[in-house]
């Protein structure tokens, strides 16, 4: 579904859904947004797309059979440290012993999810483990994509306030058409090339990645023949 704004269409996930959950899960969600608020407050915009993330990923999550109630406080907490001053992240990165076998200083952008993966188990202690999983590789993706994993990256990157582009346009019209599997994959994909075609460093490792979901879908696709 798309939403004018201003003199733009922004693509929408259909109005009036509505996720029933438990009263604790409630509860544990309201905590969790009031906590991310506090957290990006001083970056507005950030918070905007975080809160948007996180109705993505539900909306994701509810389409393709993923727990709903993870999908949507993995995608509120995803750029929890994004208000953290870069040199900063990087000595925390460092303190945690985060290594992607390049300069952590290369890779600055990528470290947030990785860093809040493994500060915010102690603040929030009952979610499981899948949550910082996701949160970890919601930047760089992983050679073990489970679900949640996959519907917190699609929404990272086609969430309504993103600016639009022939990747994420590709990637919004496949949602609901193909598995959720296809979906991660163009949306990966779509994400290498942005990376190529503009210049920009890419992480050694994702060729490593890359060359193993390729794999793998190889291996399914055959077996499936």
């Amino acid at each position: 579904m798309a939403k004018k704004h201003g003199s733009k269409k922004l693509w929408m996930p259909p109005e009036g859904e509505f996720v029933e959950y438990e009263p604790w899960q409630r509860l544990t969600l309201t905590r969790v947004e009031a906590d991310t608020r506090s957290q990006l407050a001083p970056r507005p915009r950030r918070l905007d797309h975080s809160l948007s993330v996180a109705r993505t990923a539900e909306h994701l999550a509810t389409l393709y059979g993923v727990d709903s109630y993870l999908a949507r406080v993995a995608g509120l907490l995803h750029d929890w440290d994004k208000v953290v001053p870069r040199d900063e992240l990087i000595a925390r990165a460092r303190r945690f012993g985060i290594d992607l076998g390049v300069p952590l200083e290369k890779v600055e952008p990528l470290l947030h999810g990785m860093v809040a993966a493994r500060e915010l188990p102690q603040r929030y202690p009952h979610l499981p483990a899948e949550v910082w999983h996701a949160i970890a590789c919601h930047t760089s993706a992983a050679q073990d994509m489970g679900p949640l994993d996959m519907v917190l990256f699609v929404a990272d990157g086609i969430e309504p306030l993103r600016r639009e582009s022939d990747g994420i346009r590709k990637t919004r019209e496949l949602v609901g058409k193909v598995s959720l599997e296809d979906v991660f994959w163009n949306a990966f994909v779509g994400g290498i090339v942005y990376v190529l075609e503009g210049g920009r460093y890419l992480l050694p490792r994702t060729i490593d990645i890359y060359n193993s979901l390729a794999r793998t879908r190889a291996h399914e696709r055959r077996e499936r023949a």
